[in-house]
């Protein structure tokens, strides 16, 4: 007979803010983000396109957030929400004076970097701190549905460069170092949409202000508007998330400052759409008044950087053309342009020809650089000049929203209020601690070196297993050579063997103290599920197959935006059957819990892992591999057994034996996820490369049987001829 334990829903996680606390840095991450923000904008953008796992970018983001909401007008006594729906339509008329003119396609290129980042702000809003918060899962929806629903072709990124491709204009990858140079980024442009960037890296610490900035600009929806598309997010869930945070703040002891500072994120959206206008005007009145040289200099502007040593012999009023571009900040193109001019390349021959044009035409030794407008605007400048219709050559610069642009250069590297950020190293600390700061990382940037050392260590330990792994009760992690089929097979024999073969059915269940006890000893595992992956697609990273594999995963794991199945809440309706209560694990109280045993090595080498998705992604895509396999077979079905005998709550365990099956959940694919990100590498890189990063993934799935196949290690660790090669 079933001793039945009252069953209770546990209390939904309300949370609309987290504690404010400094952000700690270590000493050298002040100069590093200094000497980036003592430069042009533009170079702010970039660090923060390509760099999502240091200490200096994420200082440069806390920066450049904090100095804009600063500077942020008061917010109004208005709803937030009619706000914006009342300047909506003021702001799309504004845009559409410009539809259509001269001005339009260069406005179009000024809108491109904010359109391909749209959303960036929720990339790392769900994760270990905010989990499972309702508003953060409702969030977490709207991120699902902008990133295709795990489907990269059919994100609202892959979806606007299509737009901007049949406009015309076609941009490299976000993080490809010709990016802003590509799209033409204005300085005002590089500073909007480095705010927008910087938000993904603080999202958690700032979450009321990511709320208002996220429902303010899709309400607003200019980027919609001016690529023709659909809203991305349909206005009745974005009212709804209003709607939801206010009844939330409501009920909040911090309630009302939250709103406000989500007011406050509304009224900077609209401050920045109203500036970047502006911006728009002064460069469509620029447009209007350009002078032939003028336009023709913008082109030799664009094309001067990669004006190479193909051009050594070519001279221009005398001088080398190399020497004329040797700078292309400094070069006088009004000076070129009249040395230009007057050279044998755009005097006509005796039959009418042009040295230039006929040089850029098909078959000339230029063909290829200037597309059909540059070549036509070159044509026209050529017919002047020899027309004699050539005046004193004096260029207008653009110079549009440059004013606004210096303003904010020097707000923000003014640098921050003292009481914000304190700058010291992390070190000692045990592994409580380390586990608290990993959770709450944006809190604590200074404790990723310390996470990067403790990553590292897991995955070469985790190597012993390439050799003694077959003796694994749960996995085999033992080494062998790569190909999709073996890897299936791999995968297949682990399954039956080691998971399902091997069950039998409980004849004598454990006592309730004990099986209360094993439910404690997995619970640090459980309460970061999913944590492998929570960074995984984010900013810039959304471009391979298995991006949109991983991610699909992720939002599995939280739900998919329905916060009664995401995988904490589960585990804590486990605990609070079993009446284990605790403190959120990004609290101070939980450094001080003692109902669960200090075994903390597991979930820092996960969380450590998981701070690391560029240079350790091929090893997060072998951990998926490990972890989305231990859902299957013996171990939970004696696990449900067990709580079902007590009266305990099994919802966690029979979620993870249906959503992980081997038929088409997520260990097989976790299995073709391994296998198309090795076909992508083959494709690009070649064999070679597959089978140096196969290491990594197999090396990344071995950490995972590693901290699992605790017997296994023991024994290793306990025979002399083996334990000199574990790290004790």
């Amino acid at each position: 007979m079933r001793n039945a334990e009252p069953q209770t829903e546990p209390r939904l996680d309300t949370t609309t803010s987290l504690p404010i606390h400094p952000h700690r840095f270590s000493p050298e991450a002040s100069d590093a983000a200094g000497a980036v923000l003592a430069r042009q904008p533009r170079v702010w953008l970039e660090r923060l396109l390509t760099d999502a796992e240091s200490q200096k970018a994420r200082l440069l983001a806390l920066r450049i957030a904090d100095a804009v909401f600063d500077t942020a007008p008061g917010h109004a006594e208005a709803d937030p929400a009619e706000l914006v729906l009342h300047r909506r339509e003021a702001l799309q008329a504004r845009i559409d004076r410009h539809r259509g003119g001269p001005a339009w396609n260069g406005l179009v290129r000024q809108r491109a970097p904010l359109a391909l980042i749209a959303g960036s702000w929720l990339d790392m809003v769900s994760q270990p701190a905010t989990e499972p918060a309702v508003i953060v899962n409702r969030l977490s929806a709207h991120r699902l549905a902008l990133k295709g629903d795990g489907v990269v072709t059919d994100s609202l990124e892959a979806a606007r460069r299509r737009a901007l491709e049949a406009a015309g204009i076609h941009l490299p990858a976000l993080r490809a170092a010709d990016f802003t140079h590509r799209s033409e980024t204005r300085p005002l442009t590089a500073v909007h949409t480095a705010f927008y960037a910087a938000l993904s890296l603080v999202s958690a610490t700032r979450l009321p202000e990511v709320i208002g900035v996220h429902c303010a600009y899709f309400l607003l929806g200019v980027d919609d508007h001016v690529l023709g598309g659909e809203a991305a997010i349909p206005e009745t869930d974005l009212l709804a998330v209003f709607d939801q945070y206010r009844l939330l703040c409501d009920g909040s002891a911090t309630g009302e400052d939250d709103w406000n500072r989500l007011q406050r994120a509304v009224t900077t959206v609209l401050a920045l759409e109203e500036e970047h206008l502006d911006m728009a005007d002064e460069f469509a009145s620029w447009i209007e008044h350009l002078s032939i040289d003028d336009k023709v200099a913008a082109i030799i502007a664009r094309h001067m950087p990669f004006a190479g040593k193909q051009h050594r012999q070519v001279k221009v009023g005398g001088r080398l053309l190399t020497d004329w571009f040797a700078d292309p900040v400094r070069t006088d193109l009004a000076a070129f342009l009249d040395a230009l001019g007057s050279s044998r390349q755009v005097s006509p021959r005796a039959d009418g020809t042009v040295r230039f044009m006929e040089a850029i035409k098909f078959g000339g030794p230029m063909f290829g650089i200037f597309d059909a407008e540059e070549a036509a605007t070159f044509a026209e400048w050529v017919d002047a000049v020899n027309a004699g219709e050539r005046c004193e050559i004096t260029l207008s610069p653009n110079e549009a929203g440059d004013a606004a642009a210096r303003r904010w250069h020097d707000r923000i590297a003014a640098g921050p209020a003292a009481e914000r950020i304190v700058f010291e190293p992390s070190g000692g600390l045990d592994d409580r601690e380390l586990f608290y700061r990993l959770v709450n990382v944006e809190q604590f940037p200074n404790v990723l070196p310390m996470a990067r050392e403790r990553a590292e260590q897991g995955l070469t330990e985790a190597e012993i297993l390439f050799e003694h792994g077959g003796d694994g009760r749960y996995t085999d992690a033992s080494w062998f050579e790569y190909t999709p089929k073996a890897l299936l097979e791999r995968a297949e024999a682990i399954y039956w063997r080691k998971l399902v073969e091997p069950y039998r059915r409980l004849e004598e269940v454990p006592g309730r103290d004990e099986v209360v006890f094993g439910q404690k000893l997995t619970a640090f595992g459980s309460m970061v599920d999913g944590a492998w992956a929570h960074r995984i697609g984010g900013l810039g990273r959304y471009d391979r197959r298995a991006d949109g594999m991983l991610l699909g995963i992720y939002a599995d794991e939280m739900g998919r935006g329905d916060v009664a199945k995401n995988h904490i809440t589960l585990i804590r309706r486990v605990l609070e059957s079993m009446g284990v209560r605790l403190p959120h694990i990004r609290s101070e109280q939980f450094k001080d819990q003692a109902e669960l045993p200090d075994i903390y090595a597991f979930p820092i080498h996960q969380l450590s892992l998981a701070l690391f998705p560029d240079s350790l992604y091929d090893e997060i895509v072998g951990y998926n591999l490990g972890i989305e396999m231990l859902g299957l077979g013996e171990m939970r079905l004696h696990e449900i057994q067990k709580l079902r005998r007590w009266g305990f709550d099994t919802v966690y365990e029979e979620a993870h034996l249906t959503i992980d099956n081997f038929s088409s959940g997520h260990a097989r694919q976790s299995v073709d996820l391994v296998n198309v990100h090795l076909d992508d590498i083959a494709r690009h890189s070649g064999e070679e490369e597959v089978r140096r990063r196969w290491r990594r993934v197999w090396r990344g799935y071995a950490s995972f049987a590693y901290h699992l196949e605790v017997d296994l290690v023991n024994r290793l660790r306990a025979a002399p001829e083996l334990s000199a090669e574990l790290v004790i």
